[in-house]
């Protein structure tokens, strides 16, 4: 999977697999935009996505160390706290250079 950047804790380690804050959300909505739009408001991102898709929690910790969501062609490790995305698989395929992949602003229902 390829990951949107490099996060975590102190001096950049990433949590154990398994661990990190409480309760994940189980739901989030990932707007798939170019990076050229990935520093505006979330009402300019959604209007600038390319692609979007709803995920749901699989219950795994994906590679990154973070929690496994998965729906609508889309396998992401997001980081529940930040709303991160990690890692990213569109497709079965990693994002092309020059896109960027966010967690929309609102949580979808479910």
């Amino acid at each position: 999977m390829s990951t949107d950047s490099t996060h975590g804790g102190p001096g950049g380690e990433r949590p154990p697999a398994g661990t990190g804050p409480g309760p994940a959300a189980r739901r989030f909505e990932i707007l798939v935009v170019p990076e050229h739009a990935a520093g505006h408001d979330a009402a300019h991102l959604a209007e600038a996505a390319i692609r979007s898709g709803v995920v749901t929690a699989t219950g795994a910790t994906g590679a990154s160390g973070y929690p496994r969501y998965a729906g609508d062609g889309m396998e992401a490790d997001i980081d529940p706290e930040t709303r991160t995305v990690e890692a990213l698989l569109v497709d079965g395929a990693e994002l092309d250079y020059g896109l960027s992949a966010r967690v929309s602003g609102r949580t979808p229902p479910g």
